[in-house]
């Protein structure tokens, strides 16, 4: 009886040893090198950077195009703060577009 059940211990632990070993191997094939996942994630950021400096232009301008109107529109009524809020619009516009430009020149792309 002993020996059936060493068998049985024997061969327990060779299919926990062979199943360690296969996770083991599994791990390492799907493991990917450090410096090229920071690689890859630096050329994508990079990809899309462009695109995200477009879109603050375009935000830029539309900003402009919106303050404009209500600029146009407190000079028609009269308002006494006209200026006031011309400088407040056109400011918003300018920092959208200098912040894209500075931001874009920093890192280089």
């Amino acid at each position: 009886m002993k020996t059936c059940k060493r068998k049985i211990v024997d061969k327990a632990l060779k299919i926990s040893v062979l199943w360690a070993l296969l996770l083991t191997e599994a791990m390492i094939a799907s493991a990917q090198d450090g410096n090229a996942g920071i690689q890859q994630a630096n050329t994508q950021v990079r990809s899309y950077f462009e695109s995200g400096t477009n879109l603050m232009y375009a935000i830029g301008a539309i900003v402009g195009l919106i303050g404009a109107v209500k600029v146009y529109q407190k000079w028609n009524s009269g308002d006494q703060d006209t200026s006031k809020v011309a400088a407040a619009w056109f400011g918003s516009c300018i920092f959208l577009v200098v912040v894209a430009t500075i931001i874009k020149s920093f890192f280089g792309i």
